[in-house]
């Protein structure tokens, strides 16, 4: 055995083994207990960042402790390789995106082979592979059918220079990020799944799943399920001109307030709105603020912080309850598409209505009354949204009813009336999934104008997307191509086109935790047998940015495969774990234009205080000063990032994994530290040291402990070490808090060095507790705890061991360590029977040299004892 530790050579020498050996290929074995783990796949960018280094970390600990358990662990890995940030890197350097993307997947794989990762190779899988995104195409063909899939006109951004839609992202003040061309709002033909009739089953399930309780709030709060009121205003007699039968009876409206309704005071429509478009038509001044509202932004979020503008119709309807004649208006707020593109507008009790008649002049009308509140129209108040303390006023019949009471009996009057009825509503939309782009997965339509839009037929399936493509940036390539959008309809044989919209890349990354099962079938999405074993993955790990959309689009396509029969489980991930963000220091200057120029931090030397607090910094390049920015999220934009490479050729693969579980628990942030990665690099020279020592000294011709006598001390570090064992045991499975773990690990090899070991018996105590601290650590520091197993043992396989169980006579203790104070401060220890009485342990106490020492002949006032722990004698 080597003297020095030395990663560099041990670990490439345990990653061969393990790929020699097959070690963590699974299969589907009815005789053990099965352990699913995935970790959200990568998008293959070029080379991995330390995210992706605790999010796999995180699942390997999991997958490796689990095997070692003796579960049958499936830990699979792929490539989220489609989208747009392919594409446009692709644009940037003259290349096409396959090519880009399966390049950078071959240097990652490179890069997570480096890591020790237990994962299954043998069903790697991308998602821009035909094989791959075949299936889905055939899943979308057959709920293209049933109508789960539908197409319709939708409001996107338009970049008219690109000639494509822009993500809200991708709108920079009202300009697209690549072009700066203004952005359009435009209609244009899109497909949809019909997520919304899903919307009670993704609710109701929330509460089976083992997720954080944070990560289902967003989901519900996403969903947004609401009871409300759908209400009818009547169309003024004078207000129909220009209106079709379906628009010139009645505005429609839903509202969650019923119980203001006597407060509306004007309604608000979507520019889009038909009411719109026809007081419009001998209104210039009106078309020219409906053609604005169209250019606008389609972003909820932008919605919400955006001035509020708007323009009256001259239009009018009347109030179901009061008769009232409310004006009609067109405000840049309302989206149409959402609900009926129209609101009520309740001034006195709505925020957003009040800044808007305020800003308009127009009436605010109290109907809410709470206690002791008076009601003031120049200012908003929070408590004019109160609805759980309020009673109506001014609403005739209905005054003083609270909020429930006044729902139900407004809900009643309005059904009587038949202008209106109780609605449960959901703030979710169909997800539309159409994207106007090249790099993505080609939706399997044809459009023939006779027979109008036809899936592909499955025997002709898939869609192949052509891959020798180099994109510009004008527009989908796709669009420019007739040898693929030129085609024959599957059902009359004429001329026709194929689509060449691509599908949102969503739709890859909510099925593929199905595929692993199965990955080169090729009959359908998933082999059956393997479906029936594997069932859903039952650990999850990935970050929180993903808790809406990924996790919900995942959900909910498991329900869509399951009411396929394609799978037999509702539920994608069992349990899911959200890992915190890594963190870095920043470093910056401004520029003459005001831009930040970010420095990276091995470009910068700090200066501290007293405290190692940084007070100010310099660049290493100039000696200048740089602006401390702050510690934050490790990323390209704010140039803070590690190279995990640069990490391993410096300390090795296992240095970074276990800086990377001991600096925080998984759920937390995590800050980068220099001194944390060489602190980890020290410890596992120590580990190295010892087992070293041990093994010079006939170590490994020791037969571990198996029973017997022992001296007190031999006894405690068996204590010590059964107690760790359990404590690491639990911290693994339970808690998943691997700091914790490693800590206590720490803890015991510091009472092993200060334990007298010699004797037989000593020695063999020392192999019991060296051997399993090399696997109580494996699972965080695969390759030197494997190397080390094999010196303990004459080259057997760590990865073939089982998990060590816990001696339950070791943990029988007949004494106890106490500390001893004086004053609140430790001056010594006693061992006193575990049963010792409160007198018995403070005679010991009060018989110690630095009980003695420090009580200075004085008699205490007080003794202070907390049982098996400590004495505090107070003089």
């Amino acid at each position: 055995m080597q003297e020095q530790y030395q990663p560099s050579t041990i670990e490439p020498q345990a990653q061969q083994k393990w790929a020699e050996h097959r070690a963590f290929n699974a299969t589907e074995d009815t005789s053990k207990p099965k352990f699913y783990c995935l970790s959200m796949f990568p998008y293959p960018s070029g080379k991995l960042h330390m995210g992706h280094v605790r999010n796999y970390t995180i699942g390997d600990v999991r997958s490796r402790f689990k095997k070692l358990q003796g579960y049958n662990v499936l830990q699979p890995m792929g490539w989220d390789a489609f989208g747009m940030p392919a594409e446009n890197a692709a644009i940037d350097r003259g290349v096409a995106p396959a090519a880009w993307t399966y390049q950078n997947i071959d240097y990652m794989k490179q890069q997570l082979k480096s890591l020790g990762f237990a994962l299954d190779w043998e069903r790697e899988l991308a998602t821009c592979r035909p094989e791959y995104y075949r299936w889905e195409q055939m899943l979308f063909t057959r709920l293209f059918k049933k109508g789960i899939i539908y197409r319709k006109l939708g409001t996107v951004n338009w970049d008219p220079v690109d000639n494509t839609v822009l993500a809200n992202e991708q709108v920079v003040d009202g300009r697209g990020w690549r072009s700066g061309a203004l952005v359009e709002k435009r209609e244009i033909p899109m497909y949809y799944y019909r997520i919304t009739d899903y919307a009670e089953q993704l609710l109701a399930d929330l509460d089976d799943l083992d997720w954080p309780e944070q990560v289902k709030t967003m989901q519900r709060n996403w969903i947004g399920k609401s009871r409300g009121m759908t209400v009818r205003f009547t169309i003024a007699d004078d207000s129909k001109a220009g209106l079709n039968s379906d628009y010139a009876q009645f505005l429609q409206v839903y509202t969650t307030r019923p119980d203001t309704l006597m407060g509306a005071t004007y309604v608000a429509v979507a520019a889009e709105h038909p009411l719109a478009t026809a007081a419009a038509e001998n209104n210039p001044e009106l078309q020219a603020f409906i053609d604005e509202c169209k250019a606008g932004s389609v972003a909820e979020a932008d919605m919400a912080t955006m001035e509020k503008k708007g323009l009256t119709t001259g239009r009018y309807v009347i109030n179901p309850l009061n008769g009232d004649k409310l004006e009609v208006w067109v405000a840049n707020y309302v989206l149409w598409g959402y609900g009926d593109g129209a609101v009520m507008a309740v001034p006195a009790h709505d925020e957003r209505d009040f800044e808007f008649a305020s800003k308009y002049k127009l009436p605010i009308k109290q109907v809410i009354s709470v206690d002791n509140q008076a009601f003031d129209a120049s200012a908003w108040q929070e408590w004019y949204a109160d609805k759980e303390n309020g009673v109506l006023v001014n609403s005739h019949e209905f005054n003083d009813l609270n909020f429930q009471a006044a729902f139900d009996a407004i809900g009643n009057k309005l059904q009587s009336l038949n202008a209106g009825e109780p609605k449960t509503q959901y703030r979710l939309r169909d997800w539309g999934i159409s994207r106007q782009r090249y790099w993505g997965c080609p939706i399997p339509i044809i459009h023939c104008e006779d027979c109008g839009d036809v899936p592909v037929p499955e025997q002709d399936l898939p869609v192949v997307l052509p891959e020798n493509v180099i994109p510009d940036g004008s527009g989908s390539p796709l669009t420019k191509m007739p040898e693929f959008y030129e085609t024959t309809c599957p059902n009359c044989g004429k001329p026709a086109r194929r689509e060449t919209d691509t599908m949102d890349t969503f739709n890859e990354s909510s099925w593929y935790q199905f595929r692993y099962m199965s990955p080169k079938f090729e009959e359908g999405m998933v082999e059956p047998n393997a479906v029936q074993y594997w069932g859903q993955a039952d650990q999850y790990i990935g970050g929180i940015e993903h808790a809406i959309l990924h996790l919900l689009y995942a959900r909910f396509f498991t329900k869509l495969m399951a009411d396929e029969h394609i799978v037999a489980v509702r539920e994608p991930f069992k349990q899911l774990l959200t890992q915190g963000m890594v963190l870095q220091a920043t470093y910056y200057r401004e520029n003459e234009d005001g831009k930040k120029q970010w420095f990276n931090p091995t470009e910068v030397t700090v200066q501290t205080d007293d405290k190692g607090r940084p007070v100010s910094a310099t660049l290493n390049a100039d000696g200048q000063p740089v602006v401390i920015g702050g510690v934050e999220k490790m990323s390209k934009s704010k140039n803070n990032g590690v190279d995990p490479q640069e990490i391993i050729d410096a300390y090795g693969a296992d240095t970074a994994r276990l800086f990377m579980m001991f600096a925080s628990p998984p759920e937390q942030s995590l800050e980068w530290s220099d001194a944390g990665v060489a602190g980890a690099h020290r410890f596992l020279a120590r580990l190295w040291r010892t087992v070293y020592e041990f093994v010079q000294n006939g170590g490994a011709n020791v037969v571990k402990f198996a029973g017997g006598e022992l001296s007190g001390s031999l006894k405690d570090l068996r204590f010590k070490l059964h107690s760790t064992i359990a404590k690491v045991t639990d911290d693994y499975d339970r808690r998943q808090q691997f700091n914790t773990a490693i800590a206590a690990v720490m803890e015991l090899l510091n009472q092993y060095d200060k334990t007298d070991k010699s004797g037989e018996i000593g020695q063999a105590v020392a192999r019991e507790v060296i051997e399993s601290v090399v696997i109580l650590l494996s699972p965080i520091v695969p390759h030197i705890t494997e190397t080390l197993w094999s010196e303990l043992t004459n080259g057997s396989h760590l990865w073939q061991q089982t998990w060590l169980k816990v001696d339950e006579a070791a943990l029988v203790q007949t004494e106890v360590e106490m500390m001893v104070q004086v004053n609140g401060k430790l001056r010594d220890k006693i061992n006193v029977a575990v049963d010792a009485n409160e007198d018995t342990i403070k005679a010991a106490a009060f018989a110690t040299a630095g009980a003695q020492k420090f009580m200075d002949g004085k008699e205490p006032k007080k003794v202070i004892v907390v049982p098996k722990r400590l004495v505090n004698i107070v003089v």
